[in-house]
Order: structure tokens, then C-alpha cells, then sequence
């Protein structure tokens, strides 16, 4: 029996999935950083992972993505939108987060982040020059008795890639969004990357284009600001937003995502403050390897029964954004569990009621209007 996803959607937001440890003894260990903070400073014990998850088997065979990106002949259109479609199928992941350099003397070590999750990447839609991947997890973890548990089943993140997009939504900090015009010259032969919350209320988007290699292809984007993610705003209130810049990065037997981030402290008036504007730099990793002989079935029934809610949810957002070309949350949306309405309503449509697009319509408008939105 699938367990309602609302029950873990706390610990599941962007960035923090609440994922859990490999099952192997030789991930239990705290070796997994080649470097950290200076000598003398004692070791720091990893935060982020509580759990242990039942052992997956990695597939180290090349992937047919992989083969089909090096075709012979292909366009640089066709070869990045195939690196784009690449990213989809079946995962273990896991997150590496570790602040690198201090900016104020004063500032406090910060231990290192670590999770693990498995979460299957589906190709929510294909128009040619628009690609949206939905991560949806499901989980099972080692139970006391090391029985293993049913699974978890919960929406994660979504990213959206649109090929020379016109303008793009960009944070700007005190839970605000403004969208942006990109002028002509900087749109040819770039992807804007779009990512969304659990809820797909708006993250950040960033621009930037692929590079494709024998061993490799990545995608390098330019720096945006973001809103903090669950793994830093449940330790730390000292600073607002993430300037940092992304690279994913396409390999035959999976996919990275890596993070160049700064801490970045505002004022009272949502301006970076004058002495010491950024704290610290820190490096992030999330490793997506592909799995086989995962039941991913659950995941899957989910995607299929909720996706047209989803999909009603994402049309509201976007009329929104058309009409106000700014917007602004009352509170952050993990902060302020501004999700939950939507998650228990999907949840409903996962357990079986049926989907009434007309009502969902009129639910949707209630809670961003009730909920969600303040004046720009």
C-alpha cells in the first residue's frame, strides 16, 4: 500500500530530499569528503540523512540515451534536446553539500550535507523545443527490525527547459519573483532552465547553453539568485538567498547536477547588506545513477493519476505570472507548508476519486488566492 506523500513532503523539498543512506556498511562511514574545513578545526559530522534505504543495483551498462546522443549527423539542437531527455529514468541519488570558503571571520564552521534517495525522472512533456522532466520519489527504507518498509511516494522537484526563450523568471529576493526580458542576441542557441518547488510554484530559472564531448556533455547556466532550500533555512537564519550558477552534466551511465554557490545576507530594504554581503562559497553535488530492478510502479501510478492536477496547478501559475509579470509569497512555500492543500488533494486523486477539471480549477484559484499570492 502506497503511503500518502503528504506525510513526508516536510522533509522533501528541493535540494533537501529527505533521502536516506545507502544500505551498503561501506556508505556508513563519514570518509566521503576529500576536503573540508582547515586543520585544527576538528571534524564536522555530516547533517541531511537519518534513515537507512534498502540496497539498489547500479546499471553500468551505457545507456540507450547516451547512445543516441552521439548519433552521427545529429543538429546542435537535436543533440542538446537529446542531453535534455537523457536525464530521465530511474535513479539513485545522492546530495553533497559543503561550504568551501569563509568570507566572515566570525562565522561558524558549517557542518557538511549529505542524503540519498531513489526517484524516477518522467518526460512530463515533449514539444520540441520545450522539455519538462517531473523527479517523482519513492522510497523504502530498512525498518528496526531491517524488514523493509512500503514504499514512500512523493512529488519532487521539476525542472523546464525552453530553447531560446524570450524572457525568464528571476528571484529577487523577500519571496518575490519578477519576470525578465532576454535580449535577442543572448537567446540564440541557449536553454533557459526553469525549476519549480514540489507544488511547482517558481524556484529560479537560468540561462545558459550545452557543450557536447566524447566523454561528456554539460550544460553550464549564468548566475541567478534563489530562494534558500530546506537543507539551510532549517539550520541557519543569517543570510537570504543563493547566488550561484549550475552544471549538469550527462554521462553514459547517468547524470550530475553541480552547485557554485554563495550565501548571500540582505538588508531591511532587500539589498545586499554594506559590510560583508556574502558569508561563505559552497559546492554542491547531486549524483543521479541510473538503477535497475527498482520497482518504480508506485511512482509511476502516481505521476499518471495526478499529472492532469499538476498540470492545472501550472496553468494558474503561469496566467498569473502573464498578467502581474511579478508576484509575490506571503511566506516561503516549504516555511510555510503553503504546499500542503495541493498535496492532499493529489493525494485524494492517487487514492482513487476521480479528476473534475472544473473543480480542480476552482480549488487551485482558491488557495492561490487565499494562500499563496501578495502584492507584488
Amino acid at each position: 500500500m502506497r503511503l500518502p506523500a503528504v506525510l513526508l513532503v516536510v522533509c522533501l523539498l528541493p535540494g533537501s530530499a529527505h533521502a536516506y543512506e545507502p544500505g551498503s556498511p561501506e556508505a556508513a562511514g563519514n570518509g566521503r569528503y576529500t576536503f573540508a574545513w582547515p586543520l585544527g578545526e576538528g571534524a564536522l559530522k555530516p547533517r541531511g540523512a537519518s534513515t537507512r534505504g534498502v540496497p539498489v543495483t547500479l546499471d553500468t551498462d551505457v545507456a540507450q540515451s547516451w547512445s543516441s546522443l552521439h548519433e552521427a549527423g545529429l543538429s546542435d539542437f537535436e543533440r542538446d534536446r537529446r542531453a535534455i531527455l537523457a536525464m530521465a529514468g530511474p535513479y539513485r541519488v545522492s546530495f553533497d553539500f559543503l561550504e568551501v570558503a569563509r568570507f566572515d571571520p566570525a562565522l561558524k564552521p558549517d557542518a557538511p550535507y549529505q542524503s540519498w534517495g531513489t526517484e524516477y525522472v518522467f518526460v512530463s512533456e515533449d514539444n520540441v523545443d520545450f522539455i519538462a522532466l517531473q523527479h517523482v520519489l519513492v522510497m523504502r527504507v530498512l525498518q528496526e527490525d531491517n524488514t523493509k518498509s512500503e514504499p514512500f511516494v512523493t512529488r519532487h522537484w521539476r525542472q523546464e527547459w525552453r530553447y531560446e526563450a524570450e524572457n525568464a523568471l528571476t528571484y529577487r529576493g523577500a519571496n518575490t519573483w519578477v519576470a525578465r526580458t532576454i535580449p535577442a542576441d543572448l537567446r540564440r542557441g541557449a536553454w533557459v532552465q526553469s525549476v519549480y518547488q514540489v507544488d511547482d510554484s517558481p524556484r529560479y530559472s537560468a540561462q545558459g547553453r550545452w557543450q557536447h564531448g566524447d566523454s561528456f556533455s554539460s550544460w553550464i547556466s549564468d548566475e541567478t539568485w534563489r530562494p534558500l532550500p530546506r537543507r539551510e533555512w532549517s539550520v541557519r537564519d543569517d543570510y537570504q538567498v543563493l547566488v550561484g550558477t549550475n552544471r549538469h552534466t550527462i554521462t553514459p551511465t547517468g547524470w550530475l547536477q553541480e552547485e557554485n554557490n554563495l550565501k548571500l545576507a540582505l538588508d531591511q530594504s532587500g539589498k545586499p547588506r554594506a559590510t560583508t554581503p556574502f558569508l561563505a562559497r559552497e559546492y554542491g553535488v547531486a549524483r543521479y545513477e541510473r538503477i535497475r530492478d527498482y520497482d518504480f510502479a508506485p511512482g509511476k501510478d502516481y505521476f499518471d493519476k495526478t499529472e492532469p492536477f499538476w498540470g492545472e496547478v501550472r496553468a494558474a501559475w503561469k496566467r498569473l505570472v502573464q498578467r502581474d509579470g511579478r508576484f509575490r509569497l506571503r511566506k516561503p512555500v516549504d516555511q510555510g507548508q503553503l504546499f500542503l492543500p495541493f498535496f492532499e488533494y493529489a493525494d485524494r486523486l492517487a487514492e482513487g476519486e476521480v479528476f473534475v477539471r472544473e473543480d480542480a480549477r476552482a480549488f487551485i484559484e482558491k488557495v492561490l488566492r487565499q494562500t499563496y499570492l501578495a502584492p507584488g
